[in-house]
């Protein structure tokens, strides 16, 4: 028996399935091109191939980051520098931690509900 979600988590829960669509199709792409290759015990993960569900979440949000200030007010609302948000989103070059990843989900939840 499932229960009814709250309106609130309804928004959340379409775009997390949103995004698991998305990195199961990323992630078959990455195996038919690449090989598994042994990382270090240890080693941070980066953006890229290997990283289907960041990808698709980044692929989300870009639309909404295409206003000016937009990238400013994500970065107070997560208490980081705009150069950071840039490093997310437009150049792929870094990752956020995990509770900032959380809160770069409600974001876009926030912003893709209907109001």
């Amino acid at each position: 028996m499932t229960l009814p979600l709250p309106a609130r988590l309804r928004t959340a829960n379409f775009l997390v399935e949103l995004l698991d669509d998305a990195a199961v199709g990323l992630a078959r792409e990455l195996r038919k091109r690449t090989r598994a290759k042994p990382r270090s015990r240890g080693a941070t993960l980066r953006p890229g191939i290997e990283t289907p569900l960041w990808n698709a979440l980044v692929e989300e949000i870009r639309p909404h980051l295409g206003k000016r200030g937009e990238k400013a007010m994500l970065a107070r609302e997560l208490g980081l520098h705009r150069s950071q948000v840039s490093k997310f989103f437009a150049r792929g070059t870094a990752m956020p931690d995990a509770e900032r990843a959380l809160q770069v989900l409600l974001w876009l939840a926030r912003r893709s509900s209907p109001k």
